[in-house]
């Protein structure tokens, strides 16, 4: 099973709608997928209608010693697709972690997925904007790290520091870490400064070729809850994500019939 971690320390650059459109994607490549939801607020797991207030998720997987994957994992509506939910049960369980001197905190994820490693082809975690120990967790699992940046004002606001601390994950505690890469999201094709800012980007940071442009549809799929993918098949962002998609899998060096 190959890792990814979608992280940005900015909100609002579309990771969730990231996480949730490439792990459908990935099975309609007929690829087992494992999502993972590692923000509080619950977003992906809402997407994808399964957030609860209160049920069992990822905090479980950061503070119980030996956690129950298979009732940790639920279905989703589609076929290849499973979760891991989350909600604000992991603000109370990221504070446990850090209180407990015992046992290692940065490796909880990567051990619980590896005892699901031989259901899935990969797992996709949805990360917070922010660098906690449950971030770290999913520094430390991952084989890839994928940045969506939106092209604003704010552009590159705490990326060195992000890249920075994916760096030091890398070196301290997990050399398997192969790729990082951001990708823009959000692209207004006809902005100038969009343009711009997008060459400025690939000029200072490793950037995927593919462009996920701005499109009303996602909003929509949003409310309905569905992947982009699915929801508008033939809009502008479902298109992109599918490239993106194609990109990073000859990007690691897989095959698109559900093979790596």
């Amino acid at each position: 099973m190959r890792t990814i971690a979608i992280i940005n320390l900015k909100g609002g650059v579309a990771k969730t709608t990231s996480s949730i459109n490439i792990a459908y994607i990935l099975t309609t490549r007929g690829y087992k997928v494992l999502l993972v939801d590692n923000d509080k607020q619950g977003d992906c797991s809402r997407g994808l209608n399964r957030r609860t207030s209160d049920g069992d998720g990822i905090d479980r997987i950061m503070t119980d010693r030996h956690p129950d994957m298979q009732s940790l994992i639920r279905n989703t509506d589609y076929v290849g697709l499973d979760i891991i939910t989350a909600n604000l049960g992991l603000l109370t369980a990221n504070m446990e972690v850090t209180m407990d001197r015992v046992r290692p905190q940065q490796n909880r994820l990567k051990k619980a997925l590896q005892q699901v490693a031989d259901r899935y082809d990969f797992c996709v975690v949805d990360n917070a904007p922010d660098i906690n120990i449950s971030v770290i967790n999913a520094l430390t699992a991952a084989n890839d790290v994928l940045i969506p940046v939106e092209v604003d004002d704010n552009t590159l606001e705490g990326m060195n520091e992000l890249l920075e601390q994916i760096q030091e994950v890398k070196e301290e505690l997990n050399p398997d870490l192969q790729n990082v890469k951001c990708f823009i999201s959000k692209f207004q094709k006809f902005n100038e400064a969009h343009k711009q800012g997008a060459e400025i980007i690939r000029e200072q940071y490793p950037t995927m070729q593919t462009l996920i442009r701005a499109s009303a549809v996602v909003a929509r799929s949003t409310f309905a809850r569905t992947p982009v993918a699915l929801h508008s098949p033939r809009s502008a962002a479902a298109e992109d994500y599918e490239k993106l998609v194609t990109e990073y899998l000859d990007m690691i060096g897989g095959v698109q019939d559900g093979e790596i």
